[in-house]
């Protein structure tokens, strides 16, 4: 045997085929999954998805027994609600827009699988994210995976060097198309053609809006309508309440203006929403006073990185300059729809070296 692995199973495909080239490989595998939210709720009344569903933990409880070896179920609802969904609801009630996948990797689904791995005596743990590890330099940095279409390494920027050197990617070197090949070929069709898990796992019907007013105390108070204003502080209308709107939005506003207007600013200490032409969200630079680097030094010697401002979009060239408490990230051409509350990841020779919340 190669060594013993926790193996983190959503009951989806990619954990799954992980599974399995992990025992063919001659690691010896136990199997976790984890309950973090109530998906049964009786205001919820539409049909249940993604991970974290009874369904989706049974799918993975009787994958493991079809392969032969024993599986946990791990209760994080309650470290969850405090730690991912109370900062997620925050994050909204400050005009910025998080992403909780971030806040979760590290907290709960590292955080918790190591403190397992750790009772059970498992050498490692594995998950089916889209990313691979490397050395350099005597440190362990995140790298791109094969799949661009898939690659996860922008939400995984938090996790410490001493998660990574635990952490096997099974994935790393395939693409979607051949995990799913690699399902059919080993017997497990219909597994095969399952279809993706949602974005944000606790709100199952993705309406953020609606899951903020049904988990914000007083929300209509929180929520209420406020002045639309131009970027010289020019009141254009009302607005329906700050929390409903993000940056870069364009569509939704209920605001009649002769030419298209996006969402350039969310101020909600005075339930103001700033809207402009679409060159007025171009930026140039951009800060954050919450970051990680895996080598500071390495950036303080050489501040030159690709800088990635949202899951989606293509790095660009920039320079990261360390002030008082905090980071300034220049970049060489503007970018645009810089958004307060989401990741700025930095990258070196495709190393992921970084990253922090945008301010």
């Amino acid at each position: 045997m190669k060594g013993k692995v926790l193996m983190a199973m959503s009951g989806g495909i990619d954990s799954s085929v992980s599974a399995m080239l992990l025992q063919e490989q001659g690691y010896e595998l136990i199997g976790a999954t984890y309950r973090t939210w109530d998906s049964m709720k009786e205001s919820c009344l539409v049909k249940e998805k993604g991970c974290c569903t009874i369904d989706s933990i049974m799918e993975a409880k009787h994958l493991a027994e079809r392969l032969g070896f024993e599986h946990h179920i791990l209760d994080l609802r309650e470290d969850f609600h405090d730690l991912v969904i109370r900062n997620f609801i925050d994050e909204y009630l400050h005009g910025r827009t998080p992403n909780p996948c971030v806040v979760c990797n590290p907290f709960i689904k590292w955080g918790k699988l190591l403190e397992m791995a750790r009772s059970l005596g498992c050498d490692y743990i594995a998950t089916g994210h889209y990313a691979k590890i490397v050395s350099h330099s005597n440190h362990f940095y995140l790298q791109h995976a094969k799949d661009n279409t898939k690659d996860q390494t922008y939400f995984l920027w938090l996790l410490q060097e001493e998660m990574l050197k635990r952490t096997l990617f099974p994935l790393a070197d395939f693409t979607k198309e051949e995990v799913r090949r690699m399902a059919a070929e080993r017997g497990f069709e219909q597994l095969s053609k399952k279809s993706e898990s949602q974005e944000i796992c606790f709100v199952p019907d993705d309406d953020y809006r609606r899951f903020l007013a049904e988990n914000v105390t007083d929300y209509d108070k929180v929520c209420r309508p406020g002045d639309f204003i131009d970027t010289s502080g020019k009141v254009l209308g009302q607005h329906q309440g700050f929390t409903n709107y993000t940056i870069g939005q364009r569509k939704g506003l209920r605001i009649a203006m002769g030419v298209p207007m996006y969402v350039c600013g969310i101020d909600a200490e005075k339930n103001t929403v700033m809207l402009g032409h679409r060159d007025e969200l171009y930026t140039s630079s951009l800060e954050s006073s919450n970051y990680r680097f895996t080598n500071e030094s390495e950036l303080r010697e050489s501040p030159e990185v690709m800088a990635q401002i949202r899951y989606r979009s293509a790095p660009t060239k920039a320079k990261i300059e360390f002030l008082e408490g905090k980071i300034r990230v220049l970049f060489d051409e503007p970018v645009w729809g810089v958004t307060p509350g989401q990741s700025v990841v930095f990258f070196k020779d495709n190393r992921l070296v970084g990253g922090g919340f945008i301010s």
